[in-house]
């Protein structure tokens, strides 16, 4: 049931957000025709996943997809993806990333993908599309950069792109392995607006949760209003537990400083001097809002997230250890 709920919650919440493209790759060919107007209509393609033995719990269910989901799917048949629609491939992807595989399992799954797709230049390049729709693409919901960076790992050393081509997979694969989960998040100066500065290392707190920001963005209000609103979060934080440094990266500082009053007094509210965070590119912010979640070691338990909910389930989790 858990692993039925986590599917449909994928499912919905990429088809919610991401806009049909046409395009596509192998599977099954419909025999059926119809007609309209007098006019043949081609049969709609459509990738089907492997089917598991219904003797499977749960666990052995999404081990055996893991392994086993892409076997009806032919990756020498670049017809199929010139043919099948690209929104049903990007869905299909997606259960498949954000629905069965698991961040531990992300290295091993996504490189076998990759590798299984390098049948030729065309099936990689959509496979590519397809990770940098789902994973890495800052409108997406399901951007993981623990199972992107496998898939551009693939990408940098695939014999299909020349120095030139490799570029920009390497760029992204620097950035992507700054701050990854389970270890310590880059650590930055942030100033106030007393221009007094310190270090965000210094902060002590068994929970620090960065919320990267703009005056004016409407879902950082929303991500704000729902941390405000927040039982736990507002329990830890009077506990002394759990803190937030809410830091503005860009350098329009009368519209940041217009905005000061909407954060709470208790929230450590910063920006950026210099531009540093971005010059140095320290923290990826191809999308903003973003939030990081770190322990009281400062190593990141939520990466580049906008999920309050996901901050909660983790600091309670963490909290019944």
């Amino acid at each position: 049931m858990k692993h039925a709920i986590i599917t449909i919650l994928v499912v919905a919440a990429f088809c919610g957000a991401t806009a049909c493209r046409q395009q596509a790759g192998g599977g099954d060919k419909s025999k059926d025709t119809a007609t309209e107007q007098g006019a043949m209509v081609k049969p709609v393609r459509k990738f089907i996943p492997a089917l598991p033995p219904s003797t499977l719990n749960p666990e052995e269910h999404r081990a055996y997809m893991v392994d086993h989901y892409w076997d009806k799917f032919d990756f020498s048949d670049t017809l199929f993806i010139a043919e099948v629609d690209t929104s049903h491939m990007a869905t299909a992807f997606a259960i498949y990333a954000a629905g069965y595989v698991p961040d531990s399992l992300a290295h091993s799954a996504m490189s076998r993908l990759m590798q299984r797709a390098s049948t030729s230049r065309k099936m990689f390049d959509y496979f590519m599309m397809l990770s940098d729709m789902v994973l890495h693409d800052p409108n997406s919901p399901l951007r993981n950069d623990e199972k992107y960076i496998p898939v551009l790992e693939q990408a940098v050393k695939s014999p299909y792109y020349d120095e030139y081509e490799r570029m920009p997979y390497e760029f992204d694969l620097k950035v992507a392995m700054q701050n990854r989960v389970g270890h310590k998040a880059n650590d930055f100066v942030y100033t106030l607006a007393t221009e007094r500065s310190a270090r965000m290392h210094s902060i002590k707190a068994d929970y620090l949760l960065i919320f990267i920001s703009n005056p004016g963005c409407p879902m950082c209000r929303e991500i704000r209003e729902q941390l405000m609103a927040s039982p736990l979060l507002n329990e830890l934080s009077e506990r002394g537990k759990f803190k937030v440094l809410v830091i503005y990266p860009d350098n329009d500082l009368v519209a940041w400083r217009e905005h000061l009053s909407d954060y709470p007094a208790s929230w450590i509210n910063a920006y950026d001097k210099g531009g540093v965070i971005t010059r140095d590119r320290l923290y990826d912010l191809k999308a903003i809002p973003a939030l990081y979640l770190l322990d009281s070691e400062k190593m990141v338990m939520a990466k580049d997230c906008t999920d309050v909910e996901y901050v909660e389930h983790l600091i309670s989790e963490a909290e019944t250890i």
